[in-house]
């Protein structure tokens, strides 16, 4: 993991904002600065320095994942932003204001207070640096990417009228498991009939049936690193219903993935396949974005949606995710994740999208 060129480039950044220094407390800002994937930590990077606060349960574990780091070991989680600034001269400090409870923005203010610096929120400021991945992320993402395949092939040749939702979600994540993978990203999401209508369903006790729809969504976790892939099937006969929503919305998953490149907006990006559902009168029925970045989390930046300024760039990894949902009915999703690659997207995830089995 290259700690040396990410801390540079974060201080390059620092001093772009006009930054002395920068409180990192979001976990997976945290493990992409330092190297560290334990939990409760937060840390300080000035223009000089860089250090990491943790408990006694975490202390050794930080001393061998980040040995670039000054590592301090705090008694109480209360104690982390004085003995972070104890030492500062830092006169202009950022910190991530979307992941700072009020009490800590409280607590961070008063001892910045005491050492004389002023704090500003700098959201975002990691975010940018992680969107965009290096070959190392990108190896382990292809990797999570290639796993989720494997198991969207497994359940295809697994499911059948009678299993619970529950059931076949409990046997991708044990297959996933069972294959290496991380604790996954998400709860697995097998939605049948009516249930396919929400889009962020939890897997019930309800059995799947023949000519309904059925929206699997699931991901791998690589090296701590995420993929994303959801397939919509059917069992048996597919009357005209689905039919006509399945299809237009692989018209318009394909549209996207064909059309993206490097330079355009999210919003840009989300608009090639939002005219797509649009025009065949379903613009109502597609109610989400069409993605999001892809890597330590399963969802981070760049986004790409209808107001996303996002601008796409080459190493960024997002998804790519139309989806139709009628309530009563169903709804029919195809996602994959995809990389940007010499100006072009390719698609990391690759199982098959035929909705008959």
């Amino acid at each position: 993991m290259a700690v040396a060129q990410r801390l540079h480039k974060l201080r390059q950044r620092l001093l772009e904002k006009d930054l002395d220094g920068i409180i990192v407390t979001q976990p997976d800002n945290c493990r992409y600065i330092s190297g560290f994937t334990g939990s409760g930590d937060a840390i300080l990077v000035s223009r000089s320095s860089s250090i990491l606060v943790t408990d006694f349960v975490h202390a050794e574990q930080a001393r061998q994942e980040a040995p670039s780091f000054n590592i301090v070991v705090a008694t109480a989680a209360s104690q982390r932003f004085s003995l972070l600034l104890s030492d500062q001269t830092t006169k202009k400090l950022g910190f991530e204001p979307n992941f700072l409870s009020f009490s800590d923005h409280q607590r961070l203010a008063e001892e910045a207070g005491k050492v004389h610096s002023a704090i500003v929120p700098a959201e975002g400021t990691v975010e940018s640096l992680r969107s965009v991945k290096e070959p190392e992320e990108l190896a382990s993402i292809e990797k999570a990417a290639a796993l989720a395949d494997s198991a969207v092939r497994y359940i295809m040749a697994e499911i059948r009228p009678g299993m619970t939702e529950k059931e076949a979600a409990w046997e991708i994540e044990k297959y996933l498991r069972e294959r290496d993978s991380e604790a996954v990203p998400f709860e697995i999401i097998v939605a049948s009939g009516p249930n396919a209508a929400l889009p962020h369903a939890r897997p019930t006790s309800r059995p799947v049936s023949t000519s309904e729809p059925i929206v699997i969504d699931l991901g791998a976790r690589v090296n701590g690193y995420c993929s994303d892939i959801s397939r919509t099937l059917c069992l048996g006969h597919q009357d005209d219903t689905f039919r006509r929503i399945y299809d237009l919305v692989l018209q318009a998953q394909l549209n996207a993935v064909a059309g993206i490149e490097a330079a355009m907006t999210g919003a840009q990006a989300d608009s090639l396949a939002r005219e797509v559902i649009h025009n065949a009168g379903y613009g109502d029925a597609f109610g989400h974005s069409l993605g999001h970045g892809v890597g330590l989390a399963v969802h981070e930046e760049p986004r790409i949606g209808t107001d996303s300024a996002a601008v796409i760039a080459d190493n960024m990894v997002f998804t790519v995710e139309p989806g139709i949902y009628v309530s009563g009915w169903g709804g029919v999703r195809i996602e994959d994740t995809v990389l940007i690659e010499k100006g072009r997207a390719r698609a990391l995830t690759r199982a098959p999208k035929t909705a008959t089995l």
